[in-house]
């Protein structure tokens, strides 16, 4: 007869334990807690600080209210909370914690420490602490907290986070995993908490990865942590009386759509998931969105705590509410008011006359006789061959065009969108106009062209690398070219014309130094601007941005002596915005000293250049002093039909 196992408590260390797993289950759990904590603080700027993904180091600090001294020997003991005295204030808690399991749980499965400073505190004072309770530095000293310098506010150090539950460590997948949830929870309750500054890095890394401002909006946010979604919201706010509920936050519209949905849900400030509101905009924008597209959401939620329970999930990732079916229905038919009010900012072709109407006659010398949009079969003809490389390399090198069409990447750099904003904000809509709509009659002379707008007639490559970053082609050399022996190149010619100045070093150095500045950088090149360079320091590929379009080579040299001295690499914005500019002088199209070569160029302005004009140009007010109008098709109908 096997023997009936008795029944016996469990130690006290091993009921810790198993609670804190289930409140802990991952570091940006654990983060979520701390910064509920910090913003329930009265916080108006977080700190993070990350290694390995957290679980060798998790750090935030705040410049909320503190902790009292005489409260820090209970602090990491379970279920004591500064926000709850009695159940029944569940029914009306308005903070993010109330449980007071956050820091237990954390102190028995990570070591903890904790400096903090009230406003009225004389000093700061720094704990350590483990299973709970507090523990001396070293063995044999006092566990009290100890003074020490420090800011009004709380740090909240857990280093070594599972490092006496192995089973849990190992299930854990990456550390670029684990920073990338923490990202996430940080991205989330920055954006919510718009009036709060939030920053938050790696261990040894010189940028955050996410940094906001405590003066910036919502919409700002988004847009710095999101990018180009920002300009796509729609405004969303809805009182709903009968249930006491508030809808606020930015949906996107229908011209926007992502492989992805980003559901940003905030019940009553708390970051949750609702599987039932989700579901449910999946059906509204179902209709809207070509298939596979998803839209961005930022939902926040405001109903009367009596009608929510907060206490159904370990983590409150989940929260229940009264009248959710009636939430759901009110909040989708928000949701299609407003974005059938937004119709208007899509485009759509009409028919412009009625079938059958009368149409309205058009005076003969008003006519267009002329289509921007049709090409002709020159552009298809006598296409030059592309230009030979004049580098003094063994063997002839020829270029391979590779029109690869890769899924285009989505680019979220601040710098990127700064810099083309900044293109915007420069230009002549009436010039950007003539030249997207424009008809190319002829080249005039080398610097001169003539084309046609509508009935008037007049007499590029830096926005084009701008608006295909992280998405150009790429020219593929058949046989490699040595940066360093470009540069040298450079170098002797730019010696021949006195340009160096006095005490240079030796050139063979300068040379050597540029090849080795460049090669440190080819991963970034690489990925951003599809210049391809191996280890040896030779250029394997360049980037090509107008299709079909090949850069004269005899520039190249001087192109790299030019990214060794002319290039910002110390910044991103200047390092983008320098190195752009060095592309778009290396790609501009030069008049030919050959008068043979001539019809090679008349014929790249002409079905390379100019047709660029019209997809990727935004014409500046500079351009005013070098575009005339030379004549106006009215006026010369009229003094033809004199004659």
């Amino acid at each position: 007869m096997e023997k009936v196992p008795s029944v016996r408590k469990l130690d006290p260390t091993v009921v810790n334990r198993i609670a804190a797993g289930e409140v802990i289950q991952r570091p940006s759990n654990a983060l979520k807690e701390l910064i509920e904590n910090s913003l329930d603080a009265g916080s108006t700027q977080i700190q993070i600080l990350v290694k390995d993904g957290g679980l060798k180091l998790l750090q935030i600090q705040d410049n909320g209210h503190g902790i009292k001294k005489e409260d820090m020997a209970i602090v990491c003991e379970r279920f004591t909370t500064s926000k709850l005295n009695s159940f029944s204030d569940l029914s009306s808690i308005a903070t993010h914690g109330f449980r007071g399991e956050a820091l237990a749980s954390i102190s028995h499965v990570a070591h903890v420490t904790i400096t903090t400073k009230t406003a009225d505190s004389p000093c700061a004072y720094r704990a350590l602490y483990a299973d709970g309770v507090l523990v001396p530095v070293k063995p044999g000293q006092s566990a009290d907290p100890k003074p020490c310098a420090g800011n009004n506010g709380t740090q909240i150090t857990a280093e070594d986070l599972f490092f006496n539950t192995p089973t849990r460590l190992k299930a854990l997948k990456s550390y670029s995993d684990e920073y990338t949830r923490i990202l996430d929870i940080v991205t989330r309750y920055a954006i919510h908490n718009s009036g709060v500054s939030f920053t938050c890095r790696k261990q040894g890394a010189k940028m955050s990865d996410v940094q906001t401002s405590s003066g910036a909006s919502i919409v700002d946010n988004i847009r710095k942590l999101y990018g180009s979604v920002a300009s796509e919201l729609l405004p969303l706010e809805k009182t709903l009386d009968t249930l006491n509920v508030k809808i606020s936050g930015y949906i996107s519209n229908a011209n926007y759509s992502m492989k992805r949905m980003t559901m940003l849900l905030f019940i009553n400030h708390r970051s949750v998931e609702s599987y039932a509101i989700k579901r449910a905009i999946d059906v509204v924008y179902s209709t809207l969105l070509p298939k596979g597209g998803y839209p961005f959401i930022y939902l926040d939620l405001e109903i009367d705590p009596k009608n929510v329970d907060v206490n159904v999930h370990p983590t409150k990732k989940e929260v229940h509410f009264l009248n959710q079916d009636k939430i759901i229905e009110s909040l989708i038919d928000t949701f299609e008011q407003v974005l059938k009010s937004a119709n208007d900012s899509r485009t759509f072709y009409v028919q412009t006359t009625l079938h059958g109407a009368r149409e309205t006659e058009v005076a003969e010398y008003k006519y267009v006789r002329t289509d921007s949009a049709a090409t002709t079969l020159d552009a298809y003809l006598n296409r030059p061959k592309h230009d030979a490389m004049d580098v003094d390399q063994e063997g002839e090198s020829s270029i391979t065009l590779n029109n690869t069409a890769d899924t285009r990447v989505h680019v979220n750099l601040a710098s990127i969108h700064t810099l083309r904003k900044r293109v915007k904000r420069n230009e002549n809509k009436e010039l950007s106009s003539i030249f997207g709509h424009h008809t190319f009659i002829s080249c005039v002379d080398d610097m001169l062209a003539l084309i046609q707008y509508e009935q008037n007639i007049y007499i590029l490559f830096y926005q084009v690398i701008l608006g295909q970053f992280h998405n150009m082609g790429q020219l593929i050399l058949s046989n490699p070219i040595s940066i360093k022996e470009c540069a040298l190149i450079a170098i002797e010619i730019e010696e021949s014309k006195g340009n160096l100045p006095e005490g240079t070093e030796d050139a063979n150095e300068i040379a050597a130094s540029i090849s080795t500045l460049i090669i440190s950088k080819r991963l970034m090149l690489k990925e951003y601007f599809s210049i391809e360079i191996n280890e040896e320091g030779e250029l394997i590929g360049l980037p090509m941005i107008i299709r079909d379009y090949v850069p004269c080579m005899d520039k190249l040299p001087l192109f790299f002596l030019r990214l060794g001295s002319e290039v910002d690499w110390e910044t991103e914005l200047g390092c983008f915005d320098s190195l752009t500019r060095e592309l778009a002088i290396l790609y501009s199209l030069d008049s030919p000293l050959n008068q043979s070569d001539k019809s090679d160029y008349f014929w790249k302005v002409e079905h390379l250049i100019f047709p660029s004009f019209k997809t990727h140009f935004i014409a500046s007010e500079k351009l005013k002093n070098f575009i005339t109008q030379v004549a106006n098709l009215t006026d010369l109908y009229k003094i033809f039909e004199r004659c």
